[in-house]
């Protein structure tokens, strides 16, 4: 930059030659020098204004096209943000049948709280809104809402879109609303023990965390609540339909059995998958009621008969030294077995409850249920064979089925598994398993002799199982358990076209305390599988203490109580499930096995 000094010696001396001030030279350059910066800054100022009118005019432009999109638009909760700002995510996947069919889903709704400093007429607003909840007092209300010190108060966790109405026509100011997803279970009691329920995590008043408290709800809540899965459904093997049905038909069955519970499980008896699970009495995952703090648990509806409860079942369990027999080539169906009782063990005895004759073939011993030749046969394989092979089934370790309450749900072993153990075992005394578990050590009987894993998840694909029998020892066991439909002691399970086998079981209930069973309190069975001769689907029917009552004298066996109510969920989820009856075929279900027929017309003597 160039600058002009104020005082330039050329003008000095001129001005000196001809008598003038120099002075006056500088005064005049100060005074140039002010008028130029004066007219810079001038310029400058000019410029800011200008660009700052520009701003203001291009914001205020914005806001109000804002202002007018706004306007223009229907008015919308700011629920995200709100949420967002929160931390707390509600955000939680739907659940859904084999088919897709909603069995769990969200909804997004509101709570109530009341802030006392805001309030206008505590008296009028805690009247109004005991009006609108009946559930809550007034008195108490104006109570809290007066109490020193309180600057928030629940009201409601969550409101119907007209209970919203209601309270915003109170017109109190203090009483504030904030954004919630409740859990919603469009079907009920539906399932209710497989879906287990949902309740509140972590929450404040502008979102709440939703959480899984029982059942595949819990098991799954990570999934459900992880944004990486994009909100995919969880999808069940359940099928609703049948689900529905079996529900229908077992609570019908439950009051002509004047039984206190049951439970009924359908299951695919190839994949494991679990198509109905039913356990009486149940609850509405919606309202679900709090745990009982006294008493027996068994007696809460929220106990899942199925997966908790574990019981002796009787003589369902003579199946398995029956197929052990047969596999090891020890008997076959047509062998003779001594069948006189008493069976003495020590100071015990074992009896039949109708005695046939001194000796019987093991698909008669098997057919008409008989606890002496069950007891013999096991005998001839002993107590580690026994064992072993319950453990392979299953039976001996809780049921690995997707449910929160199955890990604790552990099957009760003897103490000291005695040779008196495994003759009681055998006809199903001294074993508590529950009917889970019961399914899922019948599926191998009936499918060819692999093992199966009881699973609620869907398996387009199931991975095969691990061979525990033979195939032939399936097909005799398919054979035996149809023939004790057809003319033993399930002859109530029949249904025409269906071709039905199973086994019945009735097992005495142990006293609570002191020890001994009751005269007159059972537990009956029945346990089936069918399409005969090439089964699909495996069912056990359990009800708690039935009396079958339309006789001249109560009946309590599982033949007349357990096995019709099988019989009817058959009926019913039969066409449910795609199967066409079909007219019987009698040579199909008397394979070969080892050389001798399985119908027992050329008995062998072992």
């Amino acid at each position: 930059m160039t600058r002009t000094p104020l005082r330039p010696l050329a003008r000095i001396l001129q001005s000196r030659a001809r008598g003038e001030n120099p002075d006056a030279i500088e005064r005049e350059n100060l005074r140039l020098r002010a008028e130029a910066a004066r007219a810079s800054a001038h310029a400058r100022a000019e410029g800011r204004l200008l660009l700052l009118a520009a701003g203001f005019f291009l914001a205020f432009g914005v806001l109000g096209a804002r202002m007018g999109l706004e306007a223009a638009s229907d008015p919308v909760e700011p629920v995200t943000a709100a949420r967002a700002g929160a931390g707390i995510s509600a955000n939680r996947a739907d659940i859904v049948d084999r088919r897709g069919r909603v069995l769990a889903t969200n909804l997004a709704t509101h709570s109530l709280y009341a802030q006392p400093p805001l309030m206008v007429d505590r008296r009028r607003a805690a009247d109004e809104l005991a009006r609108i909840f009946p559930d809550l007092d007034a008195e108490a209300l104006h109570r809290r809402f007066t109490a020193p010190g309180r600057r928030f108060i629940w009201v409601k966790r969550h409101l119907s879109p007209e209970q919203i109405q209601q309270v915003h026509d109170i017109g109190e100011p203090g009483l504030l609303f904030g954004p919630r997803e409740m859990r919603l279970y469009p079907n009920g009691r539906t399932a209710a023990h497989v879906l287990g329920g949902a309740g509140f995590g972590r929450e404040d008043v502008r979102g709440a965390e939703v959480i899984g408290v029982a059942g595949v709800e819990r098991v799954f809540d990570d999934v459900l609540r992880d944004p990486a899965h994009g909100g995919a459904p969880l999808r069940l093997s359940l099928d609703l339909t049948v689900q529905a049905a079996v529900t229908e038909v077992l609570e019908g069955g439950l009051r002509l059995m004047n039984a206190q519970g049951g439970t009924a499980i359908l299951m695919d008896a190839r994949s494991g998958e679990i198509l109905s699970l039913v356990s009486l009495p149940d609850f509405d995952p919606n309202d679900r009621p709090l745990p009982l703090v006294e008493g027996d648990a068994g007696d809460s509806p929220l106990f899942n008969r199925a997966v908790q409860g574990v019981y002796e079942l009787g003589s369902v369990l003579k199946a398995f030294p029956v197929a052990q027999a047969i596999d090891r080539g020890l008997l076959r169906p047509d062998s003779i077995v001594d069948t006189r009782g008493p069976l003495r063990w020590g100071r015990f005895s074992i009896t039949d409850f109708r005695p046939r004759g001194a000796e019987q073939s093991v698909s008669d011993i098997f057919v008409y249920s008989s606890n002496v030749g069950t007891a013999r046969i096991a005998q001839r394989m002993g107590v580690e064979a026994q064992r072993e092979f319950l453990g392979a089934l299953g039976l001996l370790a809780p049921s690995p089925v997707e449910l929160t309450e199955a890990p604790n749900a552990r099957p009760l072993l003897p103490r000291n598994w005695s040779e008196l153990s495994m003759l009681t075992i055998s006809y199903g005394h001294g074993l508590s398993i529950s009917p889970l578990h019961l399914a899922a050590a019948y599926a191998p009987l009936v499918n060819g002799g692999t093992l199966v894993e009881p699973t609620l998840m869907r398996r387009p694909r199931p991975a095969p199982g691990t061979r525990v029998i033979a195939a032939e020892t399936s097909a005799a066991m398919v054979a035996m358990m149809r023939e004790t439909v057809a003319s033993g002691t399930a002859t109530l399970a029949d249904v025409a076209g269906y071709a039905v086998g199973g086994k019945t079981g009735t097992a005495d209930k142990p006293r609570p305390r002191g020890g001994g069973y009751y005269d007159d309190k059972v537990i009956a069975s029945f346990v089936g599988a069918f399409p005969m001769p090439d089964p699909k689907y495996v069912i056990v029917v359990t009800l708690d203490e039935p009396v079958e009552t339309t006789g001249r004298d109560p009946r309590r066996t599982a033949g007349w109580t357990a096995a019709p109510v099988a019989g009817e969920i058959i009926r019913r989820a039969a066409p449910l499930l795609g199967l066409r009856p079909q007219a019987e075929d009698a040579a199909a279900l008397r394979p070969t096995i080892a050389g001798g027929r399985a119908d027992g017309l050329t008995p062998v003597r072992q």
